[in-house]
């Protein structure tokens, strides 16, 4: 099985990214990729620049990262209540590729976290409404509120017991799904 894992920010030192790439530790017998989102970076998106240069390859390379996976897992960082401006251009990118649903139907967990009590629940409702007009198929959602609490960065591993077995619930359900779609 072959796992896309998106961390929706461009930080060095994304809490987004170590939740993901813990999550995908948690599936067996899979052969994950880890994206960083600095290596799509391009111009923000402009209908103008679009109709003078076309789609980026960033872009296309996104989308063909997509296509490949059985799976994905992203989780999302929350800037001002949505997506940051880092992943909000690729995902504006891709979206332009002609004939192209930007998550092409690929079932998906959706997660955030964030160092506050809402975990980055304002990003993940917006995805919630917006992923599924672009192709995304949300088996299920998590997030992690109080992350600098309830993760730790030494073991890199979630620290808080309930949500960390709520995750692996939800793994094992998200990997049910491709199990079946295999077959």
């Amino acid at each position: 099985m072959k796992i896309l894992a998106v961390a929706g920010s461009n930080s060095d030192t994304s809490i987004n990214k170590l939740l993901v790439s813990y999550a995908a530790s948690l599936i067996e017998n899979a052969e994950v990729e880890i994206v960083d989102m600095n290596d799509f970076e391009m111009p923000i998106y402009k209908h103008q620049r679009e109709v003078e240069s076309g789609v980026p390859q960033e872009a296309k390379n996104f989308a063909e990262k997509i296509d490949v996976a059985d799976l994905l897992l992203i989780s999302l960082s929350e800037h001002n209540g949505t997506y940051s401006t880092a992943f909000k251009n690729v995902f504006d990118w891709t979206s332009r590729i002609k004939d192209r649903a930007v998550w092409n139907e690929k079932p998906m967990l959706l997660m955030a976290t964030a160092p506050g009590a809402r975990g980055g629940l304002g990003v993940l409702e917006a995805a919630e409404k917006r992923f599924p007009l672009h192709g995304g198929n949300i088996v299920d959602t998590f997030t992690l509120p109080f992350f600098n609490d309830n993760f730790d960065k030494e073991a890199n591993k979630i620290s808080n017991e309930e949500k960390d077995s709520e995750l692996k619930e939800k793994i094992q359900k998200i990997s049910a799904i491709e199990s079946i779609l295999e077959k």
